[in-house]
């Protein structure tokens, strides 16, 4: 869907909330396979297919030498730049 915002472009209207998304974070790195998660404003988010989606967030969730903060940071990137579905 061409008009379908991502993520970050739900944030900055106020349609997603950064505990929303910090929420989503800790899901995916709990359990990296998490599929549709509602990541807040009716929406839903397939956490997995979000990271898989964006090479060097798959990349760093598989490295278990990946320090914790990175492992975090991209996880966000992923979340941000995928595109959530209307629940």
């Amino acid at each position: 869907m061409a008009d379908q915002k991502t993520t970050g472009e739900l944030r900055k209207a106020a349609e997603i909330t950064d505990d929303e998304i910090n929420a989503a974070v800790d899901a995916v790195l709990a359990k990296p396979k998490t599929g549709q998660y509602p990541i807040g404003g009716g929406y839903l988010l397939d956490l997995a297919a979000a990271v898989e989606a964006h090479d060097p967030s798959a990349k760093a969730l598989a490295d278990p030498e990946a320090k914790p903060g990175w492992r975090r940071t991209m996880a966000r990137t992923a979340i941000l730049m995928a595109r959530p579905e209307k629940a």
